[in-house]
């Protein structure tokens, strides 16, 4: 029986206990048994008819599907196993159908699941080259631009060429900062940037922060202040170099993005027992709730911030990510749409 046909495997089984049924009845007629010997004989018969129907089906279900669900079970089972990892011998062949079929279920679940991720790391990458090509390709016109303007007779112009040095400077800066802020967040990746841990008054580097971006805030009319006041320092334990860039970006970010009239930046404190959780809150536009699971990706941009400044990287809030998670620290945003918005994280108590 080479087939597998099921139609053909019932034909064949259903002939050979027809012609088995027809000979031991042709037997049986032959002998010329009567009486209770022939009742004894028929039982026998019974028996053995009985036994065949057993076996032939058996074999079948043994030879042609048990041996398939085997097959295929132990190629999942060779597939999930990692390499170099022990083979269990005969581990496949004791599990029934139902147990086979759970874990068939269960690997087309898991593969499902890695094909959706390679998508979504695919669009990212997609997406990733793209805003990569968008931030550089401006400033590399720019730069081009203004070099082809000079180089058109604009350098012996003294109205434009120190002007135009200067915009050509400015690009280059950008680009600049572009490049170290993706070598920042490729070497926090990979972990070659390793966390110098000490223990810090995070209030006081808070207020250095303020100071440090007073100038800007109070050009675009922006309050920077605490939620309250602290009057013991707030201990922690964290690199402060790096935390000092969290607090930096965050700021910075609600100043650019706050509310252009009566702006407010907070910044707020909380004992969590084993942890101080920061937040740094403004009164601004808010984001959109669509908006807010991608705050964090690199070169990502609400469509607020594309309208209203793009001083900056695109990479600001990708590094903080990276660096509380140095830190083995989260950090989350909540949002509403014209009230605000709410940077928290969290850094280990000292």
């Amino acid at each position: 029986m080479k087939s597998t046909n099921p139609t053909r495997l019932s034909l064949t089984n259903a002939l050979l206990v027809f012609a088995f049924y027809s000979l031991i009845s042709l037997i049986i007629s032959k002998s010329g048994f009567n009486g209770e010997f022939l009742w004894l004989v028929w039982t026998i018969s019974g028996v053995m008819m009985f036994a065949f129907v057993f076996f032939i089906f058996r074999y079948t279900l043994e030879k042609f599907i048990y041996q398939k669900i085997r097959l295929i079970y132990k190629t999942i089972y060779n597939l999930k196993r990692k390499k170099g990892a022990r083979v269990e011998k005969e581990s496949y062949d004791k599990n029934t159908i139902e147990s086979v079929t759970q874990e068939v279920l269960e690997w087309g679940e898991k593969k499902k699941l890695e094909i959706e991720e390679l998508r979504k790391t695919e669009t990212y990458r997609r997406e990733f080259i793209g805003n990569i090509y968008h931030e550089l390709k401006n400033p590399i016109f720019n730069i081009q631009g203004y070099v082809l303007t000079l180089l058109d007779g604009g350098l012996e112009d003294p109205n434009i060429n120190r002007e135009y040095l200067l915009r050509t400077e400015k690009s280059i800066n950008r680009m600049i900062a572009i490049v170290e802020d993706l070598e920042t967040i490729s070497n926090l990746e990979t972990a070659q940037i390793r966390m110098k841990m000490e223990v810090f008054d995070t209030h006081a580097l808070c207020q250095d922060v303020f100071e440090f971006l007073e100038i800007k805030a109070k050009k675009r009319k922006k309050e920077l202040t605490f939620g309250a006041k602290y009057d013991k320092g707030i201990q922690v334990m964290a690199d402060p170099k790096w935390i000092r860039q969290v607090l930096v970006n965050l700021i910075d970010n609600s100043i650019k993005y706050g509310r252009s009239k009566d702006g407010k930046t907070v910044v707020s404190f909380f004992d969590m027992d084993e942890q101080i959780l920061i937040e740094v809150t403004d009164n601004g536009e808010g984001i959109a709730p669509g908006d807010i699971p991608r705050v964090f990706e690199r070169f990502y941009r609400t469509e607020n911030a594309h309208s209203r400044d793009k001083t900056g990287t695109g990479l600001g809030l990708s590094i903080v990510k990276h660096i509380i998670d140095a830190h083995d620290q989260t950090i989350n945003v909540r949002s509403r749409v014209g009230v605000g918005t709410t940077f928290a994280f969290t850094l280990r108590k000292s």
